[in-house]
């Protein structure tokens, strides 16, 4: 991080910049055109020179991608910087990381995030920092370990520009200052009590459940969870013989409080996924029948369909 600091002047803050040249390419032309851009020589560099069957093209970011529909621009580069030809690549893709970016672990985190997977509209790819990456892997990672990943080699920081024109959030001196303070709550139980945010991390599950708890441990470091009566919403890689059995782990949960688990009457919605051998509790409301944003995700889940669930972080 810090050799690529010295350059400062040659980086462009991304909300600015994006901004700017959004508007520049929206007023070369009607919004219902394709703009075509002649990126494919240089975008080789970084992506092995792999040629496309399609021609680089501008298309609108969709209001149903959620990770990047509010980034500040209209129109994206289609294939985007990290290969994915198809919108609907994109989304299956993105939908992964939408429950990280609603965790607010680096305020830096969307504009990286969707200065890859939806890159704004130019004649030449432009990366973000490589200083970027490292503060958002940096912020981001302790809080990806709670579910059970890891920094994805697909965004390994060596891969991105430290001596060039590239995309940063902040002035690389404020980076340090733009580091949110955190939270002690453990990050799988601080979750907003929203219908979308919950359909969200459904979508990023690979189980989920309805159930009430037994008892709560601490085990290795993590909570253990011991069900009493559950039942599966969506199994995912569950067996039905091993539900009598299950038991769930919210890891590195030893010592952080989940306000959830400290009256164990209620019922709960329980999401997850499997790590090796052990169930994550990745997600944990309340089954609240009366609460309103509750009851718009019972009626939203009878309809969703979530994008095919393919782990970006493996």
């Amino acid at each position: 991080m810090g050799s690529g600091r010295g350059v400062g002047d040659r980086r462009w803050a991304a909300s600015g910049l994006l901004l700017a040249l959004a508007a520049g390419l929206l007023a070369t032309g009607s919004a219902s055109e394709y703009d075509y851009v002649s990126f494919q020589s240089d975008i080789g560099s970084y992506q092995s020179g792999r040629f496309y069957t399609k021609p680089p093209q501008c298309v609108d970011i969709p209001v149903d991608l959620r990770l990047c529909h509010n980034v500040g621009y209209k129109q994206m580069v289609l294939p985007n910087l990290l290969e994915h030809e198809t919108m609907a690549e994109v989304k299956q893709q993105a939908s992964s990381w939408v429950p990280l970016l609603n965790k607010n672990c680096h305020i830096g985190t969307q504009v990286f995030l969707c200065s890859l997977f939806a890159p704004v509209c130019l004649d030449r790819p432009i990366y973000p920092c490589r200083w970027l990456c490292e503060a958002v892997r940096d912020s981001c990672e302790p809080v990806m370990q709670f579910f059970g990943f890891y920094w994805p080699e697909m965004l390994k920081c060596d891969k991105f520009p430290e001596g060039d024109v590239c995309i940063a959030m902040t002035p690389p001196n404020a980076t340090e200052a733009s580091k949110p303070q955190g939270t002690t709550v453990c990050p799988p139980c601080d979750n907003e009590l929203k219908s979308e945010a919950i359909i969200e991390h459904l979508c990023a599950s690979e189980f989920a459940l309805r159930m009430k708890i037994k008892e709560v441990k601490k085990e290795n470091g993590d909570k253990k969870i011991i069900p009493k009566k559950k039942k599966p919403l969506k199994l995912g890689p569950i067996k039905k013989k091993e539900l009598k059995k299950l038991v769930l782990y919210l890891k590195n949960g030893a010592d952080c409080p989940c306000h959830q688990l400290d009256n164990l009457s209620h019922h709960f919605l329980i999401m997850g996924r499997k790590v090796r051998s052990q169930y994550l509790l990745t997600a944990i409301h309340k089954w609240d029948k009366k609460n309103k944003e509750f009851k718009n995700f019972m009626k939203k889940m009878k309809n969703h369909e979530c994008p095919t669930f393919q782990s970006v972080f493996k």
